[in-house]
């Protein structure tokens, strides 16, 4: 009831301290930030939407995720066999391998950096979400609520004392 009558005007709210607004509109600002953040990273380090749902239920079901080939790694493995068709010893083959090691070396890197970056990156991200930003909700909840209560109980007050000075006004 109180919450409703101050959404239309009808009842007084209690102004929180300025300082506690600018840290709740700063905590705010960083759960949207760090979401978008942890969203174009997730899209950076695996552009395949469906292999990213495919992590997201493989982690959901704590499971491990099975290892992919990156997209140097394929390379580098084609680029082999191309070698070994030609003949490792013609000018082609030689350079084909040369080319295919160092793409190999390129996918591997690659695939540390992934494994990295999700773990040294995302990792505290998500866990932010997760943890800390739950334990907000919960607690500015809980504040609200008693806010609620703490008003409506000043409008209790302040009907009985207008009743009250009413009744002596009557006698």
């Amino acid at each position: 009831l109180q919450f409703t009558e101050e959404k239309l005007g009808q009842a007084e709210k209690t102004e929180l301290d300025a300082h506690f607004e600018n840290l709740l509109a700063r905590a705010d600002c960083t759960k949207n930030w760090t979401e978008k953040i942890l969203r174009q990273t997730e899209v950076l380090l695996q552009p395949n939407p469906s292999a990213r749902v495919e992590e997201f239920l493989y982690e959901k079901l704590d499971r491990k995720v099975p290892s992919r080939v990156t997209n140097g790694e394929l390379l580098a493995q084609y680029m082999t066999e191309a070698a070994n068709d030609f003949g490792p010893g013609t000018p082609y083959g030689k350079t084909l391998i040369k080319v295919g090691e160092t793409q190999r070396r390129l996918g591997a890197a690659e695939r540390e950096f992934i494994r990295s970056a999700s773990i040294n990156f995302l990792t505290p991200l998500r866990n932010f979400l997760e943890g800390d930003w739950k334990t907000i909700s919960k607690e500015r909840r809980i504040l609200q609520n008693r806010r609620l209560d703490l008003d409506a109980c000043k409008a209790r007050l302040k009907k009985a004392k207008a009743a009250e000075a009413k009744a002596a006004v009557t006698l």
